[in-house]
């Protein structure tokens, strides 16, 4: 090897370490007392280059990916674009907007939240019956626009019956199953009881067809059951599975937890039913005593905690003006 390949810094594989690293101890020492400057910036030169590669790799080995660890808490919440951890510390004061208005609500709007949602799914519970009914609704349509002569001059009465019909029974199951719960339960939750609803609906058609064949066969009918024993798949992400629709131990005309105005308006309305959709009904109505009760104990919590917050606020000497309000008029 030559002077200039060594002062290169280069092997015969090409690679390159350090530019003085070849060279012979006395050649050297020679070049040391000949240029003590050059070599001293080489030496500088070289310090700098390690420590640069250094925070390099500590930069590669702070971001790589490393095994899942358990935590309770990520390090950066899911709006971040960074899931690894990276500007954690700009995270560590986020708040979701959705937290941050709760926070500034005045209490009639944290009130009208609570019947606002009520009555959302109310109107939802419409809506789903109407998407598990879009087929009939399609049939209907399709018979006012281009069925035969008779059955528009009758408005298509059997096909209106039979959609009517779908979207009553599918409204009864959908709240008989816990529809109308608005607080703590998830999308997939809703999903999974629209699509356990329409399969009770069906179950029920397909019973209705098997006793009036063993009607018209004279072989005994078989009882319709539709609405029991069916039990829901429970998968690993539901907290709670909407439980199949069961008789009541006490039929709703004795039940004495309901109060004597509702119970006699129940029965009426019972009485006026075919005996086939007679058990969804009642599971509809019992299921919005609940979910009405369940709006009410909301209502009260909220305000027990504003009063007593207001109550705070008085003992502290901080009390507002719309504090003195409410006060006034006993709220």
């Amino acid at each position: 090897m030559g002077w200039f390949d060594g002062l290169r810094g280069s092997d015969s594989s090409g690679s390159s370490s350090s530019p003085l690293a070849k060279l012979d101890p006395k050649l050297r020492e020679f070049l040391e007392k000949e240029s003590p400057l050059k070599y001293q910036q080489q030496q500088e030169e070289e310090k700098k280059q390690q420590k640069q590669q250094q925070q390099n790799q500590l930069q590669i080995s702070q971001y790589s990916v490393q095994p899942p660890t358990v935590s309770s808490q990520p390090a950066v919440p899911t709006e971040s674009l960074y899931q690894d951890g990276r500007y954690a510390d700009l995270w560590k004061t986020y708040r979701p907007l959705a937290s941050v208005e709760a926070d500034t609500k005045s209490e009639h709007e944290r009130l009208m939240d609570i019947l606002d949602a009520y009555k959302d799914r109310r109107a939802q519970i419409g809506r789903t019956a109407l998407e598990n009914c879009a087929l009939e609704q399609i049939e209907w349509n399709e018979c006012i626009k281009d069925g035969p002569l008779s059955s528009r001059m009758t408005m298509c009465h059997e096909e209106m019956k039979k959609f009517e019909r779908c979207y009553n029974m599918q409204s009864r199951l959908l709240k008989a199953l816990g529809y109308l719960n608005t607080y703590g339960r998830s999308a997939d939750m809703d999903e999974r009881i629209q699509l356990h609803a329409d399969a009770l609906y069906h179950r029920m058609l397909r019973q209705e067809s098997e006793i009036e064949k063993a009607k018209a066969e004279g072989r005994p009918a078989p009882a319709l059951d539709f609405a029991t024993n069916i039990a829901l798949p429970k998968p690993d992400y539901a907290t709670a599975a909407p439980a199949p629709l069961a008789t009541p131990a006490v039929p709703i005309e004795n039940d004495a937890t309901i109060p004597e105005d509702l119970r006699k308006q129940f029965t009426e309305k019972l009485a006026k039913l075919p005996a086939a959709e007679r058990s969804a009904e009642e599971a509809a109505l019992r299921a919005e005593l609940v979910a009405h009760a369940e709006m009410s104990t909301r209502v009260t919590e909220l305000r027990a905690a504003q009063q007593a917050a207001r109550e705070q606020r008085k003992a502290d000497g901080k009390a507002t003006w719309k504090d003195r309000v409410s006060g006034l008029f006993g709220h």
